[in-house]
């Protein structure tokens, strides 16, 4: 192995310097957003995205689906009774959820909740960004 002088070190040491922000200042990557036309209107300002679906292996459950309800700021749905029960995730924004007297919260990018069958649940987005929920819909035998 050939020695390293002073000067090699140096250059050596600020051509790693110099990268070191660049891996630093990466940006996260972002979630696919949908064309305003996108999908299929729900009420105004909501649309939903079918994504997936396919046959479940949990026990109850015949499919699983897969949609995103793109919600424009100020925009919400009101659902007096759920179809079925799901788990939702908050992919973009922020979404305002009321599930009845007992459960109120803000949605944030990143967290994730349940609703079961036959329980309320209105959302609102009081941002000035367009907001995503994805929905996994756990379909029963019927």
């Amino acid at each position: 192995m050939e020695d390293v002088d002073r000067r090699s070190a140096l250059a050596l040491g600020l051509t790693a310097a110099a990268a070191v922000p660049g891996l630093l200042a990466a940006t996260p990557a972002l979630a696919q957003l949908y064309r305003p036309d996108e999908g299929v209107e729900r009420s105004p300002g909501v649309r939903q995205v079918n994504l997936s679906k396919h046959q479940s292996m949990i026990p109850g459950y015949v499919t699983v689906s897969m949609r995103d309800i793109v919600y424009q700021p100020g925009a919400k749905t009101e659902s007096p009774t759920m179809a079925n029960d799901m788990v939702c995730h908050c992919l973009e924004g922020e979404l305002y959820i009321d599930q009845g007297p007992h459960e109120r919260f803000q949605a944030k990018a990143g967290d994730v909740w349940s609703c079961m069958k036959g329980m309320p649940e209105s959302v609102v987005n009081k941002g000035n960004v367009a907001g995503i929920m994805r929905v996994i819909d756990l379909i029963p035998k019927t």
